[in-house]
C-alpha cells in the first residue's frame, strides 16, 4: 500500500548544506551560531539545531538559554566549559565528546588552544534558539 506524500514540512526529509547553515540566529560575544534545523531555515520542528564555533584562545561571553535543555557533540578541538553561581565549576571536552546543559544554567566556553578552533554540533529542546547574555561581571571578576 503506498501512502500518499504529504506538502508538509513535518513529511519531508531536510537536507541542510554547510553553505545553507544561517548566522542570523541569537549569538554570544566570543562565538559564531549557524542554525541548520530551524523555522527560519523553514523547517518545522520541535528542537533547534546548528553548529557552534570558539576560534583560538577565544572565550564566549557569559550566557544561558533559557528553558532550553542543550546536548552539544563536539566534533572537533577542546573546550573549557565554567559553570555555576561563580563560575567556580570546570570541564573539558574534546573532540567525540558528548556534553550537557541543563536550562537556565549561566556557563562560558573558553577555548585553550592558540592554534585550533572549537566546533561543536548543538541540540536545543526548543525550536528557536534562547540565548541570554549576562553580563561580563555577571561571577563578579
Amino acid at each position: 500500500m503506498l501512502i500518499a506524500e504529504e506538502k508538509t514540512s513535518r513529511s519531508a526529509i531536510h537536507v541542510v548544506r554547510p553553505d545553507q547553515q544561517n548566522a542570523e540566529t541569537l549569538q554570544t560575544s566570543g562565538s559564531q551560531r549557524l542554525s541548520a534545523i530551524s523555522a527560519a531555515q523553514g523547517i518545522a520542528s520541535a528542537l533547534w539545531a546548528g553548529t557552534f564555533l570558539v576560534e583560538p584562545s577565544a572565550k564566549t561571553g557569559i550566557h544561558h538559554h533559557g528553558e532550553q535543555d542543550t546536548v552539544v557533540f563536539v566534533l572537533e578541538g577542546e573546550a573549557v566549559v565554567r559553570w555555576g553561581n561563580r563560575g567556580e565549576h570546570r570541564a573539558t571536552v574534546r573532540a567525540g565528546d558528548f556534553l550537557h546543559v541543563p536550562s537556565w544554567l549561566p556557563h562560558q566556553e573558553l577555548n585553550p588552544s592558540t592554534t585550533t578552533a572549537f566546533r561543536w554540533v548543538v541540540v536545543r529542546s526548543t525550536p528557536e534558539p534562547i540565548v541570554v547574555n549576562l553580563p561580563d561581571d555577571f561571577w563578579g571578576q
